[in-house]
Parts: structure tokens; sequence; C-alpha cells
């Protein structure tokens, strides 16, 4: 067995929040979409014979998913910076002419029960394009959930 292979713990994702341009905008219930890919463009190469010689696999672009937020829904709209982000897009769309209105950069960030940081995924470009709310019935005493969609341009996991 390789040594130092179960040296450290595993991430345990007990406690994460969202943070826009370096601050803590919301707690978070769960994460969706932190997938980081490449495509893979493949190219065929044919013999003097016409017969298939050789297929070479290159990495394409990097391409990023929807982020998918669940948090618990706050008692008011009113302050609350992921409501003021999306109803600011839907009043006044995005500008084709200025890429940075709107989209904002930010991570999700997860630490361990003392706190400390564990694992960072930065998103770029990001604006939200859907916030849902949960089922509502009188049966449930659970709190009630928001679902946001962040549409992203890039994410790279730094830590």
């Amino acid at each position: 067995m390789p040594d130092g292979l179960f040296k450290t713990d595993p991430i345990i994702s007990q406690n994460f929040f969202l943070e826009i341009d370096g601050e803590v905008v919301t707690a978070l219930m769960t994460v969706g979409g932190l997938d980081v890919e490449v495509s893979v463009a493949t190219i065929q190469q044919a013999g003097k014979d016409g017969k298939q010689q050789m297929i070479k696999t290159l990495g394409a672009t990097t391409s990023a998913p929807d982020l998918t937020l669940t948090r618990v829904a706050p008692a008011k709209m009113d302050g609350d910076k992921l409501w003021e982000w999306f109803n600011n897009i839907r009043e006044k769309g995005i500008l084709n002419s200025d890429r940075s209105n709107n989209r904002k950069n930010g991570s999700v960030v997860m630490y361990d029960h003392t706190h400390e940081e564990l694992a960072r995924f930065n998103f770029f470009n990001g604006w939200p394009s859907k916030i849902s709310t949960d089922q509502l019935s009188v049966d449930s005493s659970d709190a009630v959930k928001e679902t946001i969609t962040l549409t992203i341009e890039r994410l790279a996991r730094v830590k």
C-alpha cells in the first residue's frame, strides 16, 4: 500500500457557504454542479491505404454546468443579497455591451466543524437565472427551502 494514502481525513461536507465578490452571502444546505470538465476532441488518422490507423484524443474546451444551490428561504426579501441580485437582472437584464453588468465572481466554500476552510470552488461571470421555492404544504413543519440556479462561465477548485 502506498505511503501517505490514508494520512489525511476525507472532506465532510457539513458547513458550506456562498461568497459573492469576497463577501459571505448565505449559508447553503446543498450544492450541485461542482463539476470541472474538459471536453474531449477525437481525431482519427488514416494510413496510406485509407484504413484507420490511429485515434487520438485531445483536451478541447473547458465547460462549467449551472450551479444548483439550496438554502433556507429568508423570512424577508428586503436586504437579501441573492434576491436583490436576481431582481436586478429580472428588471434590467444583462447588457451585451457590458459583460461585467450583473455578472459576478464568487465561491462555494466548505468548512469543517471547527470552522476551518477545507475546500473552495471559485466561479466566474455568474448570475442567478432562477430561484425556486419548495412545494408548500400545511402537513410539513420543515423550513421552506429555495433552490438558486447560478449560470456560470467557468469553475475552478482552488483549495
